[in-house]
């Protein structure tokens, strides 16, 4: 047989810890902190059932909705875009510089084509989505670490390491930071858009979770303040549906064209049926009442969460109280986490996510050790508080408390 290309052994630890964290959304455990998909009761059903209906009610309908479409994705799903999650936010775009994508994770990939040499620098939050970093190793990219904390991405350590190592490429996902649920601060945003601009930087504005928010106040887009330096991407995963794969990206003129070059050679098109549905979604007007209730649902867990956090956990244990998102970052100092999670799983049936698995080459040895990402959208009120009181007396018992 052939030797393998270079990138699958460069992306081999990655793809490791990113299968264990993955196997947590279908595998044998009782309950699951680990997860990072909606909620059973988060999926619109009858409506879907509807849309459904009427998409395949005519040949005409159903022949748009099944045959190859547009590299850029359906009309009507951009224009639901632009309408629903751009313009009440703040950003105006037109639809011609928003293209459909194969869920939110491809244009990571797309923009990795077309700006990432092996050897290029990307900077990328400490810790940091572990998908997306997977992805940057696979094209042999640096990584480099940037300090994160309560108000997001440290905004002077960013400019030392953009003058340090001349990145290519600065990925963050500003809004309920994953895995950590933190936001970036308006006064951030700016001065990351001004940085970008400055030093001529690409900057992947990666915001999945910006609509499911609970408290506080919508933030501006960071490339409300930039230029075509930024490049946004989103996602219908949390707010329809994840098996629907599709995402999108806001972009330039010219930068919109050469990823739909890149987007057509890799496949030709977003799915079309689920282009459509999604589309109908919006259009019949279902979406915005569908966010109240995800909010409102979410909303009652990530408190139910907190409250068994300070009730049950060591206290020691520090954690973010996050504005939106899914997960709830924690730290328990003078624990290894990580050695600890198979016992965990197999005495009391429960997983989480392993914190110092988010953590980059860059980083000091043992950074994350005593962290862990707890996802509590997939949990009942109830299931939480009592698992998390288990998994409380657990790490107590191992210091002594």
């Amino acid at each position: 047989m052939p030797g393998y290309a270079r990138r699958i052994g460069t992306m081999a630890a990655s793809v490791g810890q990113l299968q264990s964290l993955s196997s947590s959304l279908v595998g044998g455990y009782k309950v699951s902190f680990g997860a990072g998909a909606p909620a059973v009761e988060a999926y619109p059903f009858e409506k879907l059932r509807e849309i459904s209906q009427e998409v395949f009610s005519g040949p005409e309908t159903g022949l748009d909705a099944v045959k190859y479409g547009s590299t850029l994705g359906l009309d009507s799903l951009r224009e639901a875009v632009r309408d629903h999650l751009l313009a009440p936010r703040g950003l105006e775009a037109d639809i011609k510089n928003i293209m459909i994508t194969a869920g939110g994770i491809q244009p990571m990939n797309l923009l990795c084509q077309l700006y990432i040499e092996p050897g290029d620098v990307i900077l990328v939050e400490s810790p940091s989505f572990i998908h997306g970093t997977t992805i940057f190793k696979m094209f042999e990219a640096r990584l480099e670490p940037v300090k994160l904390d309560d108000e997001g991405m440290d905004m002077e350590d960013l400019e030392e390491k953009i003058l340090r190592y001349r990145p290519k490429l600065v990925y963050t996902v500003p809004t309920f930071h994953n895995p950590t649920g933190v936001t970036l601060s308006t006064e951030r945003r700016k001065r990351l858009a001004e940085l970008a601009s400055k030093y001529d930087v690409a900057v992947l504005e990666d915001d999945p979770y910006r609509e499911i928010r609970y408290s506080g106040e919508h933030k501006p887009f960071i490339k409300s303040f930039g230029d075509d330096h930024i490049i946004l991407s989103g996602s219908f995963s949390k707010i329809f549906s994840p098996g629907s794969r599709l995402g999108f990206i806001v972009a330039s003129d010219e930068q919109i064209a050469r990823l739909s070059d890149i987007k057509l050679c890799t496949d030709t098109c977003t799915n079309t049926v689920s282009q459509a549905i999604a589309a109908g979604f919006f259009k019949r007007g279902y979406y915005e009442d569908h966010l109240k209730y995800l909010c409102d649902l979410y909303r009652s867990r990530r408190d139910a969460m907190l409250k068994a956090l300070d009730a049950y956990f060591p206290s020691c244990t520090k954690h973010t109280v996050p504005d939106g998102g899914y997960y709830v970052w924690a730290e328990i100092p003078g624990l290894d986490v990580k050695a600890l999670a198979p016992e965990v799983g197999e005495k009391l049936g429960i997983c989480y996510g392993i914190g110092s698995t988010f953590y980059t080459e860059g980083n000091p040895e043992g950074a994350g050790l005593g962290t862990m990402r707890l996802n509590f959208s997939g949990l009942t009120e109830d299931a939480i508080e009592e698992n998390l009181k288990k998994l409380g007396e657990y790490f107590k018992a191992k210091l002594g408390e």
